[in-house]
């Protein structure tokens, strides 16, 4: 049975849909979204930007930066920079979502091959697991702090602990653990339920902590009066750039599977607009606040407490406010590696989360992102046959070594400075190496007359 499929622009596609939807290669939540169900507004994608900006991890990434020795100022440009770069590869990749509607496990299957797909999809998975085991380290560290206040000998409760963390600690953990992996287990309409009052819930909650800590520092002035380490450009530079790259490497993950909210679209103007206005503006607006309130803290307590849930901690009071792998079976996984990841490491000092975790994997997201920008848009020209991107025998079975070859160069490049001292500057650009070395190199492996060949292909089967 053959179907029509409309893309974005008014042209029709026709699939095989019979064919399609025995193959191993497709199943519900991966089918194009038909145009009749591209309902998202450029409302729906800015208000999706403000919900997965109103959180800790980018409350603790504005503050990390202050804690690193960056003024007030220098914080807020950093972020502002980085999250303006970001969102180049993030409209890039988002083309395609709208386009065919189509998230971003089958736009992946266009450049790496159908098999090759699984390298991506699993580079940003192994990401996804570890931003997993963050959240829930941070969230376990909420319920210990709300433990403590009802219970004050909490943390002797259970014993000394390993690893530096009360045996207490290591509980309310697991408990918030176990909580995130109910919610999986109930189901996306859950997830979205929760997500929906979180959000708001953080800014709200952000936004009385930023009233205590200006009137407890005597107002704004003082805040903004605060010193940082760094006193000439020449100074800075050296934190600076690493800084950029983790702000960029902080959203590198959107950069890639952004299709699978964009295919919702009702047309590129809006996904545009609605990105366009609300990342940059809400990143810096909820910094800004993590900002102001890291300042106070050095200016109350003598250092700067770069950690929300460490710093209510030291309130006498406080008050508390493809086939085979299912939804839930993925949850899990994610939450199981979400804790051989040891996020309590990451989260320890400033350093460990922007540095480490942000700047070391921004260079292989870096790397993939650029191999589909480039050949997306460069090799393909934005023409790709819909209903082969279902089947394991068509026009891109298998493996593209090449795209395989172009990305594991981009990775080398952008991590060999952690093995190679003298290589050391390439890793503090990790994102933009990754990124640019991978997308020259996919476009110099594809042979000679390829691309007029492989659009000159397409073209032909949209014809027939």
């Amino acid at each position: 049975m053959t179907t029509e499929r409309r893309l974005d622009d008014g042209r029709i596609e026709l699939i095989d849909t019979r064919r399609v939807e025995v193959s191993l290669l497709y199943n519900d939540d991966l089918a194009p979204v038909p145009l009749a169900r591209r309902t998202w507004s450029t409302y729906n994608y800015a208000a999706l930007w403000v919900s997965m900006a109103h959180c800790i991890p980018t409350y603790m990434l504005a503050s990390g930066l202050m804690a690193s020795g960056m003024n007030w100022s220098q914080a807020l440009v950093t972020i502002l920079l980085g999250n303006t770069i970001v969102l180049i590869p993030i409209l890039l990749n988002s083309h395609p979502g709208t386009k065919y509607g189509i998230p971003f496990p089958v736009f992946a299957r266009a450049a790496y091959g159908t098999l090759g797909s699984n390298v991506p999809a699993l580079m940003r998975a192994l990401v996804a697991c570890g931003w997993f085991g963050i959240q829930a380290w941070i969230g376990g560290e909420a319920l210990d702090v709300f433990f403590k206040t009802i219970v004050p000998a909490w943390p002797t409760l259970l014993g000394a602990g390993i690893g530096g963390h009360t045996t207490t600690a290591w509980l309310s953990f697991l408990l918030f653990w176990g909580l995130n992996v109910f919610i999986i287990y109930r189901g996306m309409d859950l997830v979205r339920a929760v997500e929906n009052w979180a959000a708001p819930y953080v800014l709200v909650m952000t936004s009385i902590l930023l009233w205590w800590a200006v009137s407890r520092a005597n107002g704004l002035g003082p805040l903004l009066a605060q010193p940082g380490k760094f006193q000439t450009f020449r100074e800075l530079w050296p934190v600076f750039v690493p800084s950029l790259t983790a702000m960029i490497g902080f959203w590198a993950t959107l950069s890639l599977n952004m299709p699978d909210f964009t295919r919702f679209g009702r047309s590129q103007r809006e996904q545009i607009v609605g990105q366009v206005v609300a990342l940059p503006t809400t990143m810096c607006l909820f910094a800004a606040m993590g900002v102001m309130i890291t300042s106070a803290t050095a200016i109350i307590y003598g250092e700067s407490i770069w950690d929300p849930v460490q710093l209510v901690g030291r309130f006498s009071s406080p008050v508390v406010f493809p086939k085979f792998i299912s939804f839930k079976t993925g949850g899990l996984i994610t939450g199981l590696l979400g804790i051989v990841i040891q996020p309590w490491k990451l989260l320890a000092d400033p350093s460990g989360y922007i540095y480490t975790w942000l700047l070391g994997y921004s260079g292989g997201l870096g790397s993939i992102a650029g191999v589909l920008v480039a050949d997306y848009w460069i090799v393909r020209r934005r023409e790709l046959r819909l209903e082969d991107l279902y089947l394991a025998d068509g026009a891109y079975r298998g493996w593209n070594v090449r795209a395989i070859g172009a990305t594991a160069l981009g990775c080398a490049f952008a991590w060999g400075g952690i093995v190679i001292p003298a290589l050391r500057t390439l890793y503090d650009y990790a994102w933009f190496v990754g990124f640019f070395v991978a997308g020259a190199a996919h476009l110099a492996l594809v042979p000679p007359g390829a691309t007029t060949t492989i659009n000159a292909e397409i073209a032909e089967s949209a014809e027939n």
